[in-house]
């Protein structure tokens, strides 16, 4: 853990397994030439210091190798979520430009819309005119000398967009310094050693996939389990008969695997614990996952803090059942009220978060980064509480953000593509409460006088704008909305008369 991210994976022995994948057993070894052959053709590509390397595909052993690659190079790597839709892609393409962009197969639609006239586009096999097939590609840069800056720890290596309450995604950059720290962080929760085995099914475009235990294990020496994406079935199998000590699920892949008529008899013996996290997590899930004598550890965080903020620990699992733990071990947080001031044991209040694990910042965006610090501390906009134990209860989340299925939505996102339609005079998103996803996305609408747009038509506005599950699941139509005084919209009261209608 004291070398630099990117000499982890060639600190472990060549010959011990690092990813087990589509199954196939990779070594240390080979993990790391495909690190170094990402290096060389990246180099020869142009890319240094600075750069950007995009990848837009499923979870895959070259999306690991590519990030371990930009931390030797200096760049930056961005990781595009594959549920957005072509003109979302777009949007960061254009607000931080790759030099290269890796596409697998299954998203060549997609990636021809969303990179038109942009950069060198690499396809993980037969590449379309135009287009670099990955094995060309890599072999472009084979026995050539490669320069690469001096390691800088601080300097900006990962990318990952979330939603802004605004309407725009926001770059929020990560160290290489704050991924070796969220590592330290997850190893101590977990006691992790490389004697353990990761099961990664939760797609590496997010943090919680890509660094809640994937990277803490890679710099172990640990074996990840890489699944290209959640499938029950497989998730089953591989809990079953890979070995697998350590896995995070969040609750909606909890939802698919309790339902499953495998989970009361599957074998789990060897799982140590199973973290969780992503949204407030409910009770019965708790109590069926503890049913099963297994340890259910919560972890508190976000995009901005790489995410482990705070965190249970097998011991503590049962005894704080419902709480997400204390700080983790290279964390401090506060929790406190408007003025700033610290709140005792039971107050609710915003939790503030510092730590070396916590962004460097926003992409391209000094004031929204002056803004999400109150010296040095980083809001998190969650409000909760201490118990007298000293553990913190998450007891909400940012007012207007919505959590479906693990996936943050921003209403401004879904309202502003309402807002383009002639047929609408005012429009409100929020979320419902629902038994699989979490929350759901419903439409609260106001139809202009004479407008006839019905439910289904405001269904069709959002295909092919936005992603599928930032699409309401519902309509509802109203003659006017509650406002203030002022002339505010009261979102809760649009919340309830949702809630009411369901």
């Amino acid at each position: 853990m004291d070398r630099p991210l990117a000499d982890w994976l060639d600190s472990h022995p060549a010959v011990q397994r690092a990813l087990r994948f589509a199954g196939r057993d990779i070594s240390y070894g080979e993990l790391a030439q495909l690190q170094r052959d990402c290096v060389a053709a990246l180099a020869a590509a142009g890319v240094g210091r600075g750069g950007c390397v995009a990848y837009l595909g499923y979870n895959s052993p070259q999306a690991l190798a590519l990030l371990f690659a930009c931390a030797r190079l200096q760049a930056l790597f961005m990781p595009l979520n594959w549920r957005l839709a072509a003109p979302e892609h777009r949007q960061m393409l254009e607000d931080c430009p790759p030099d290269v962009i890796f596409v697998e197969p299954p998203f060549l639609a997609q990636a021809e819309e969303a990179t038109r006239g942009m950069a060198r586009v690499v396809v993980g096999g037969d590449a379309p005119a135009g287009w670099v097939a990955n094995e060309d590609f890599l072999a472009t840069g084979k026995g050539k000398a490669i320069e690469i800056a001096a390691a800088d720890a601080e300097q900006p290596l990962l990318i990952c967009y979330t939603s802004g309450s605004t309407g725009r995604p926001k770059g929020v950059l990560l160290s290489a310094s704050a991924l070796s720290w969220n590592a330290r962080n997850s190893i101590a929760m977990h006691q992790m050693t490389a004697d353990d085995v990761i099961l990664t099914t939760l797609p590496l475009f997010h943090v919680g996939g890509l660094n809640i235990q994937t990277t803490p294990a890679l710099a172990v020496g640990a074996t990840v389990v890489l699944h290209s994406r959640f499938e029950p079935e497989p998730c089953f199998d591989a809990l079953e008969h890979d070995g697998v000590t350590l896995t995070v699920l969040v609750p909606a892949q909890f939802d698919m695997m309790l339902t499953s008529p495998r989970w009361a008899a599957a074998d789990l013996s060897g799982l140590r614990m199973i973290t969780t996290g992503s949204s407030i997590i409910p009770p019965r899930i708790i109590a069926a996952v503890h049913a099963r004598g297994l340890p259910l550890v919560q972890v508190y965080g976000s995009t901005e803090t790489c995410p482990i903020a705070a965190c249970q620990t097998r011991d503590d699992a049962t005894a704080t059942a419902g709480s997400t733990g204390r700080p983790a071990a290279h964390c401090r947080l506060r929790v406190v009220d408007e003025t700033g001031a610290d709140l005792p044991a039971g107050a609710t209040g915003e939790i503030l978060v510092k730590g070396p694990n916590v962004m460097s910042g926003y992409w391209r965006a000094p004031e929204l980064t002056a803004a999400a610090f109150a010296d040095g501390w980083y809001r998190s906009g969650d409000v909760g509480h201490w118990d007298a134990r000293g553990y913190l209860w998450v007891d909400g989340r940012k007012k207007e953000m919505i959590i479906s299925g693990g996936e943050n939505i921003y209403p401004a996102e879904v309202e502003n593509v309402l807002a383009e339609c002639r047929d609408i005079a005012e429009a409100a998103v929020i979320g419902r409460a629902d038994p699989r996803w979490g929350e759901v996305v419903v439409a609260v609408v106001v139809r202009k006088p004479n407008a006839n747009i019905g439910k289904e038509e405001v269904l069709r506005l959002f295909e092919g704008r936005i992603a599928r599950y930032k699409h309401p699941k519902d309509v509802m139509f109203v003659t006017q909305m509650p406002k203030t005084a002022l002339g505010k919209l009261r979102r809760e009261e649009v919340r309830r008369m949702a809630s009411d209608q369901a």
